[in-house]
């Protein structure tokens, strides 16, 4: 049997996890984004705070050097050793409300190899439908990427001038700044169960993985441009939120958040960082 006939075995498995949405992990949250009203028992979920609900907890024994957990389980055994989320299409259908007991089934859409610039990379996708009260709430395909390792050379070291990547030119109609810190990334680590070391261990980020600094993570700054999109939405709910990470962002490091209309009613938002380049591309609709 060949590497992808093995994997393609994964396509279609499926697994459920049930919880609480509870409302005290709600309040840590609000917290941690510096929010003045936390969200009360029994109103709706802001979006993006999904993701801090039906994480596994893998012994500490089984996660790899990276802090991810083991290769295999739900998903597949994919021996590259960088693995990342790299996007997602959100449909947001009715409210999760905070305090009430959910369930989220997941299942394995596809397993596709492809071979770019730094060699050979596994896109993994899994859709993930929560429910609550009879009712599907959010419906989200989830792209985890797999390669391999980037090579640690001077051009990544702290120490080295880093190449500034092409500046995004998009206008934005309003913006705002937000300026990440250690406390930030240390506390959606805990909130998310989120044992990557690149986003806490500033020796492994730096000398194992080749980054210049601690990163942000993705899904805070998917959560943040969600927020962004909600205030400018004219008091409406998101119905759906699709996103794209395109470079890193890294702590002490200011980014802005910035957005304009389309013409078809919805809304581009993006995440832009302190040379200009583009770190998150999205787009937002309303019900």
């Amino acid at each position: 049997m060949s590497v992808s006939e093995l994997y393609a075995a994964w396509v279609g498995r499926e697994e459920s996890r049930t919880e609480y949405v509870n409302v005290n992990t709600v309040a840590a949250m609000a917290a941690t984004l510096d929010w003045e009203k936390t969200p009360a028992q029994g109103e709706a979920l802001p979006p993006g705070w999904q993701w801090l609900f039906f994480n596994g907890a893998a012994r500490r024994s089984g996660l790899g050097t990276d802090g991810h957990p083991q290769r295999g389980g739900f998903l597949p055994p994919i021996e590259l050793p960088r693995r990342m989320w790299a996007g997602s299409r959100i449909r947001y259908l009715n409210d999760l409300p905070i305090g009430e007991q959910a369930t989220r089934q997941s299942r394995i859409l596809k397993v596709e190899n492809k071979v770019g610039k730094r060699g050979s990379l596994w896109f993994v996708t899994v859709q993930h439908t929560t429910t609550c009260q009879q009712r599907d709430c959010i419906v989200e395909e989830q792209d985890i990427v797999y390669r391999e390792a980037t090579p640690v050379t001077t051009a990544t070291s702290a120490s080295a001038t880093p190449v500034k990547p092409a500046r995004h030119e998009e206008i934005a109609q309003w913006g705002r700044e937000v300026w990440p810190d250690t406390t930030l990334l240390f506390r959606y680590s805990a909130l998310t169960f989120n044992g990557h070391r690149i986003h806490y261990d500033q020796a492994y980020a730096r000398q194992e993985e080749g980054y210049p600094d601690l990163v942000v993570h993705g899904p805070l700054t998917a959560t943040l441009l969600q927020q962004f999109a909600l205030e400018y939405g004219d008091g409406r709910q998101l119905s759906s939120f699709d996103f794209r990470g395109v470079s890193p962002l890294f702590v002490a490091h200011p980014f802005q958040l910035e957005g304009r209309e389309a013409d078809d009613g919805s809304v581009d938002v993006w995440a832009r960082g302190p040379d200009g380049e583009l770190a998150m591309s999205a787009k937002a609709t309303y019900r």
